[in-house]
């Protein structure tokens, strides 16, 4: 076993293009650190519906150049076998350590194919990237990043030519041709060949920020704007002064990128603490809203004046209010959200008569419903513009909340008087997640397993009404690793997470309102309803 894992990371090692991860290697190799080569070299980083994403370090279980030329080449091949030799593809990517690096490898691997690739022309939003596709007709698309991860991971997202990202089966057959590589040495990289691109596409993108908003709306609205050190602050800077808003006010510490992330413990607008200095700066200032991206500023937290502070808005209060907005816009076309995402907006569009879908978590699968015209997920994702970008924007959803709350301003009311109107509506719709984060994998698998084996009858005493095991799709859905529970005023949503060691569980309950007066009532009874889901909810999984 010794002399086996001695050898493949000699032979890593030989092939190894980046003098930094082969110094590292060759220093474990030194050491005999049979830890921490079995843990590099226990498998390979698998390529899924996320592409893939990883820390950096040597090795095939990490992000680092070998891994990505493997992956640009699997990509490659795979585009050619699909009848794309020629064809063009578009690379972008974000400020994290070797982003750039990795865009120039895979750059280089696609000429080296015979596709033509253009690289965009600095560290930009992944939104751009994404219009980039559909803008310049391209085949396919990358975009180099590792979003709201911790500093030292990285990832590789892949777009095909409608400009939405890769699906199940294309992901399974890029990863087979991915394994089907045997050395590195037999992809192609040639030093130059393609072109990296100058501010048009910006620009174009640009141009269609404006298409979110109506003609002649209020613009009044002041912000407070942190791009958590990531690649958003001037492009959303250019996107607001071409609107006419007034200019955000900076979180300085924050508003340029770097990637070891100073300032905060995870680089997530929803993780604790991200959004202090963004507070600090509001109380300073008096703004209306508080707007954050998150690095690569595909998502969009906001934030409001609550009594004498500031609180940050689920993503589901925000999917509701831009949904509610859109309707009283005059919008028509279909409205989208995932599956664990609020049903506040199915309400919202059945009354306006709009057609709604719902579908399975991750814009890959919201971007792809037909006559799309507003989707949305509780992580912060908003796609207000289907036709240029077919994949959640931080830019654009910015523009199209500041919108609402200049509107709501000239009539003397906020993003929160809103929000009362829709509960009071349709119902409280308040929602909450139970979020574990694991080292040990196979703790979610015997999570899982625990649920299926032994549903619950009820939770926080409230009767299930429905368990579905959705590994075994339904009539609307195609089949994925996760449970749901139907409870009377409640739902119960279970899966692991895509992206990172986490079981999720997101949960909501619709409380009756029958009039404004009700809704302090309404909202302490819905607390208490979350908090013992999520207690009952545990005990049931054992975590």
């Amino acid at each position: 076993m010794h002399d086996d894992l001695m050898a493949k990371a000699g032979a890593w090692l030989a092939e190894d293009p980046d003098p930094e991860t082969r110094d590292e290697l060759a220093k474990l190799i030194e050491a005999g650190d049979v830890a921490e080569l079995s843990d590099r070299f226990g498998g390979t980083l698998q390529f899924g519906t996320a592409g893939l994403r990883g820390e950096l370090g040597a090795g095939p279980m990490r992000m680092n150049r070998s891994v990505v030329i493997r992956a640009a080449a699997g990509l490659a091949a795979y585009l050619k076998k699909n009848g794309r030799t020629g064809g063009l593809v578009v690379i972008g990517y974000d400020a994290r350590h070797k982003s750039a690096d990795f865009a120039r490898d895979t750059a280089a691997v696609m000429t080296g194919a015979g596709l033509r690739a253009a690289v965009l022309p600095r560290p930009l939003p992944t939104p751009v990237l994404a219009f980039a596709i559909r803008h310049l007709g391209a085949v396919a698309g990358v975009e180099v990043t590792a979003s709201h991860n911790p500093p030292r991971d990285n990832g590789y997202k892949v777009y095909l030519g409608d400009g939405s990202q890769i699906v199940p089966p294309a992901d399974a057959e890029i990863a087979a041709e991915i394994d089907a590589i045997a050395s590195l040495h037999d992809v192609p990289r040639p030093e130059a060949g393609w072109e990296t691109l100058d501010d048009a596409v910006l620009d174009a993108y640009l141009a269609r920020t404006d298409a979110v908003l109506a003609p002649g709306s209020p613009r009044t609205a002041r912000t407070v704007y942190t791009a958590l050190h990531g690649v958003g602050k001037d492009v959303l800077l250019a996107a607001f002064a071409r609107a006419g808003f007034p200019e955000p006010v900076l979180v300085a510490e924050q508003a340029e990128p770097d990637p070891d992330f100073p300032t905060v413990a995870f680089p997530n607008p929803e993780e604790p603490g991200a959004m202090d200095l963004a507070f600090a700066q509001a109380r300073r200032t008096g703004p209306d809203l508080v707007i954050a991206n998150d690095p690569d500023a595909d998502r969009c937290a906001v934030a409001v004046r609550d009594g004498e502070d500031w609180r940050m808005l689920r993503g589901d209060e925000v999917g509701a209010l831009l949904g509610a907005h859109l309707v009283r816009r005059g919008a028509t076309g279909v409205f989208a959200e995932s599956i664990v995402s609020s049903s506040l907006l199915g309400r919202v569009a059945e009354k306006a008569g709009l057609p709604y879908e719902e579908t399975l978590t991750g814009f890959k699968w919201i971007a792809r419903v037909d006559g799309l015209r507003y989707g949305y997920e509780e992580a912060l994702g908003y796609c207000v513009d289907p036709e240029g970008v077919r994949d959640k924007d931080g830019i654009t959803a910015a523009l199209l909340v500041t919108e609402l709350a200049s509107q709501l301003k000239e009539e003397g009311r906020t993003l929160l008087d809103l929000l009362d109107d829709l509960a009071v509506e349709h119902g409280l719709h308040a929602t909450d997640q139970l979020s574990v984060r694991v080292q040990d994998l196979s703790l979610i698998a015997g999570a899982m397993r625990r649920l299926r084996e032994q549903p619950p009858a009820r939770l926080a005493g409230l009767a299930v009404v429905r368990a579905e095991d959705l590994s075994q799709g339904t009539d609307r859905l195609p089949p994925t690793d996760g449970l749901r529970y139907a409870l009377e005023g409640a739902r119960v949503i279970v899966r692991p997470s895509g992206t990172e060691p986490k079981l999720k569980c997101y949960l909501e309950v619709v409380v009756p309102v029958p009039d404004h007066a009700a809704l302090p009532a309404a909202r302490a009874h819905a607390t208490e309803l979350l908090d013992a889901l999520k207690r009952d909810l545990s005990a049931a999984a054992g975590i």
